[in-house]
């Protein structure tokens, strides 16, 4: 089949709507507008529609019977990033209206592929199932699709694989990477509050500063990862708030620290530095004087693992029709992904669409306010989803896949 010949008809509807989105993004959790603009497209092309209140929308296409259902998805939300007019080099094709709001990480551009793919595959007389997944509130976790949107989705359909792509700003324009096992990190956040015993700076003996307690315990986790973790394992620890005080004289009586910890091995190296940074906060503030309450503080989520004959099937699929040259292979991502959730229920597959093209002055990192995608890479991206889905239902692989959680409950437990 000509994959790209059949989406050739529904590219520029496609790049309409990542324009449409990009100018108009909404935040996790208040993604109405985006919902909506999704639902319409679905309910045009004939689909089932499922809208699963704070998870997001599903566009069931059932042309197989009983046979098992092949999960496309893509996340919708946006982030709380003001835009810059240019990318690297130029100015850009379009910029958020929404000031402040801005599709920084590519979810705009996951919305409208998985849009095209799914125009492509209704027209197409593919004999397949297919559920259209839209997620909301990735970029805050996802914890609102795992609580709802997952166990709808396990309650309804038999789901025999899932695929989604993340668009990846350092692998070029035109190339599709898949890879073998971990993809992307699993890790934890964290948000600590110390509260000392303010006082003046002439008298620091009179007080128990947070600030003190605070550099003992940043001093320590930043060492811990040496106890914790192999020599070969991949663990960072970084900091993204810390606030205490408002005058230079004045001790204060209180600090908050949060940051996050991303490890490509949640159930070892995560797990022990969780344990570890928690009894690092406990000793710290027994030393110091000072109480503490963890805010936030979850179980770590899991890393994005691909099944490797899913991978396998994937490289072929897409390889066979894009060509051999268009799938490469790269680095895991120390970036964590709820597709990661998926993962851990069915045998599946996150690529990575690239997006990088230095001539259009894309090549930012995501969540930067350069961020920027060659628009060109998103007919390839659609075209893979759809050579992955018509493949399997063609060919109704068999993945000696075993689940490795206990229940949909322990994925809810785990946030970033």
């Amino acid at each position: 089949m000509d994959i790209l010949g059949m989406i050739r008809p529904y590219v520029q509807q496609m790049l309409e709507d990542r324009r449409y989105l990009h100018e108009h993004p909404e935040l996790s959790g208040a993604e109405t507008q985006t919902i909506a603009f999704v639902s319409r497209a679905l309910e045009e092309l004939g689909f089932r529609l499922h809208v699963v209140p704070s998870g997001g929308v599903i566009g069931v296409m059932n042309r197989a019977g009983d046979a098992p259902y092949v999960l496309l998805r893509a996340d919708v939300d946006a982030l709380p990033i003001q835009e810059s007019e240019r990318n690297l080099l130029e100015l850009r094709a379009c910029v958020s209206k929404n000031p402040g709001v801005m599709h920084a990480c590519g979810h705009d551009a996951h919305t409208a592929m998985l849009l095209c793919a799914a125009r492509a595959l209704a027209a197409s007389e593919a004999p397949m199932n297919a559920l259209f997944v839209f997620e909301q509130g990735e970029e805050k976790g996802g914890k609102g699709f795992i609580e709802n949107l997952l166990p709808y989705i396990e309650e309804n359909f038999s789901v025999g694989t899932c695929y989604a792509t993340h668009v990846r700003w350092d692998i070029p324009a035109g190339k599709i990477a898949v890879m073998d096992g971990v993809v992307m990190a699993g890790g934890f956040g964290f948000d600590v509050t110390i509260r000392g015993r303010g006082g003046h700076g002439s008298r620091p003996d009179l007080a128990c500063s947070p600030i003190d307690c605070f550099c003992d315990i940043h001093q320590q986790a930043s060492a811990l990862r040496m106890r914790v973790a192999e020599p070969d394992s991949v663990l960072t620890y970084s900091l993204g708030l810390v606030h205490a005080g408002e005058q230079q004289n004045i001790i204060p009586g209180s600090l908050r620290f949060a940051g996050t910890v991303r490890t490509y091995d949640t159930a070892g190296a995560a797990e022990r530095f969780a344990s570890g940074l928690r009894a690092v906060i406990d000793h710290a503030c027994a030393v110091h004087g000072c109480e503490y309450t963890l805010d936030h503080f979850s179980k770590p989520i899991y890393e994005t693992a691909n099944d490797p004959q899913a991978a396998a099937h994937a490289r072929r699929a897409i390889g066979g029709a894009l060509g051999e040259d268009a799938v490469t292979a790269c680095v895991p991502w120390m970036a964590s992904e709820s597709m990661s959730a998926y993962l851990k229920l069915w045998p599946g597959v996150l690529s990575f669409t690239g997006i990088r093209n230095e001539k259009k002055g894309c090549g930012a990192n995501h969540h930067t306010p350069e961020f920027d995608l060659d628009e060109d890479a998103l007919a390839l991206g659609a075209a893979a989803a759809c050579a992955y889905a018509i493949d399997y239902a063609e060919n109704r692989p068999e993945y000696a896949f075993c689940r490795k959680i206990v229940s949909v409950a322990d994925l809810v437990s785990r946030t970033l």
